[in-house]
């Protein structure tokens, strides 16, 4: 297991910075051959290839663990919030919404900030026409930065399309607050305080605060009796007892999450009598009668 994990970590030095150099030389203007370009590429295929397999067969033997101790975190949520972005994509197009169980309520988040981005995505696309066609007479240049920028759309696209297919949840035990691909918190019912309608366009940092901003603004704002782990982007977490997020209906998600606060105070105190009950019983009941002495 230690020479697998040696070998993986060989090979990620050696393909990264091949590819590195390949592309510097290109950006440079280097004429290099169009026969030492499918050697080098067909090199580096080859070791991503044999990379592949290697993790596959790490995953088979020491399960995710063994391939955290090999792939570093931000690598793992980067690639991750990428494939979520991608996968989203096809779920706008079957119009499928990810994480919505039957009985659940689903409150999007995505409308106030469907204009910036589509504006950012008709950018991205004059951008994409206009360099391939000031660098038509350069084909490696015009081939690398085309793959480049049609991927940026598309990305861009997938971002907006995880936030549609992402939204807030209401289930009966707990609140699922997500912004797009690369936020998801679950937080149980029990731990919420208050909750409260309350748009804010500025926020500033605090501890055990967590701002949530869609279009640079939250509607509703929730205070938590304990504090819940929230993820960063990059890795690691931080405790926050605030949460400040944003929902296209925020009085509908408001009225939902009272009346599920509401039950649920309710079960809480049906089972604390109960807990009573069983209590008072136990100490109430007739003592055992003593034996006699022999």
């Amino acid at each position: 297991m230690t020479r697998l994990v040696r070998g993986l970590a060989g090979l990620a030095w050696v393909v990264v910075p091949l590819e590195l150099v390949l592309v510097v030389c290109l950006l440079a203007g280097s004429a290099l051959p169009m026969n030492v370009l499918i050697g080098v590429e067909a090199v580096a295929l080859a070791l991503v290839l044999v990379e592949c397999a290697g993790l596959l067969i790490l995953y088979r033997r020491g399960g995710r663990a063994a391939v955290r101790d090999v792939v570093p975190e931000p690598v793992r949520r980067i690639v991750a919030h990428e494939v979520r972005a991608l996968l989203s994509l096809v779920l706008w197009v079957v119009r499928r919404r990810h994480g919505v169980r039957e009985g659940d309520l689903a409150f999007g988040h995505a409308r106030d900030q469907a204009a910036m981005l589509y504006g950012l995505v008709f950018v991205c696309v004059v951008e994409t026409v206009g360099l391939a066609v000031l660098l038509r007479n350069f084909p490696t240049l015009h081939t690398i930065t085309l793959i480049i920028d049609v991927y940026g759309v598309v990305l861009m696209l997938g971002i907006h399309a995880a936030s549609v297919t992402r939204p807030h949840v209401l289930s009966s035990d707990a609140l699922r607050v997500r912004h797009g691909a690369h936020r998801d918190l679950r937080i149980p019912l029990d731990l919420i305080a208050s909750a409260s309608g309350e748009r804010l366009f500025t926020h500033e940092a605090a501890d055990g605060v967590l701002n949530i901003p869609v279009a640079s603004q939250t509607s509703l704002t929730l205070e938590l009796t304990e504090p819940v782990m929230a993820a960063g982007f990059l890795g690691g977490g931080r405790p926050v007892t605030t949460v400040r997020l944003h929902s296209d209906e925020p009085g509908k998600l408001l009225a939902a999450l009272g009346r599920a606060l509401a039950l649920t105070r309710e079960r809480t105190q049906e089972r604390v009598q109960e807990l009573t009950q069983e209590l008072t019983q136990a100490r109430t009941a007739p003592s055992p009668p003593l034996d006699r002495p022999a």
